[in-house]
């Protein structure tokens, strides 16, 4: 792992963009240390530097978490397959003439999932040799689909964060039942592309003891702020 780029953060949280072979991330790190760390993964091919992300995991550091995220194989700006593409713009085609898009979203965002989940794994393997970083691990992000297949494969998470506002492929909807780690999954009611009963669904799927869900009126953007209060409790009762 090699950091390319370091800044301190008004609230003392230290912000560093780091490259693995070609694997690019960030890590955001608090003033304590060691600290748990938390993996905060986009959604379906988004870079690391969207906004929403960028802010909660800066949240999140602040509150003595250390916080990385990368761009996994396919998502930012690294080369997408040529079908991906091609599935993107058939998705938008069918979008636009209101016609059925799930069969379009299995094509890409399940290959997305499985190119990503050993990339995640290899940043995990740098993360934890890094002295400010302590462990427990827990995830939190909005690409669920990833989420479900790491915390499956990868028994070093102890806790996740799930939102319930992209597509999940039916393999992971089938392996939500394997997930047995305690969760806390929130769902935006008026979700225009995210179907309610398909979510409500995913969530009584998985198999854990320990699930919370956090449902809040408003579309797919609208989630309040407090959620991430909120989740950051979350994260202490399970990596602190």
């Amino acid at each position: 792992m090699q950091f390319t780029s370091e800044q301190r953060l008004d609230d003392g949280v230290l912000e560093r963009e780091f490259t693995l072979g070609e694997i690019p991330g960030t890590l955001w790190t608090p003033g304590s240390a060691p600290a748990p760390l938390v993996l905060m993964a986009h959604n379906n091919g988004l870079p690391k530097a969207e906004p929403r992300l960028v802010a909660r995991a800066r949240y999140t550091a602040a509150r003595g978490y250390a916080v990385a995220t990368i761009d996994a194989a396919g998502c930012g700006d690294r080369p997408r397959p040529a079908a991906d593409e091609q599935a993107r713009a058939d998705l938008r085609r069918a979008m636009q003439a209101g016609e059925p898009v799930d069969e379009i979203f299995e094509s890409f965002i399940g290959p997305l999932v499985e190119h990503a989940v050993p990339e995640w794994q290899t940043t995990l393997d740098a993360l934890l040799e890094l002295s400010e970083i302590g462990g427990p691990v827990g995830y939190s992000g909005g690409w669920t689909a990833l989420g479900i297949r790491l915390a499956v494969v990868e028994p070093r998470i102890a806790a996740a964060g799930f939102f319930a506002g992209g597509y999940v492929p039916r393999a992971q909807r089938e392996e939500a039942r394997q997930v047995t780690i305690p969760l806390l999954f929130l769902l935006q009611w008026d979700d225009e592309g995210n179907p309610r009963q398909r979510a409500l669904d995913l969530f009584d799927a998985f198999g854990s003891k320990e699930k919370t869900l956090h449902a809040n009126l408003g579309g797919h953007t609208g989630t309040p702020w407090f959620e991430l209060e909120d989740g950051c409790r979350f994260l202490g009762r399970h990596l602190k």
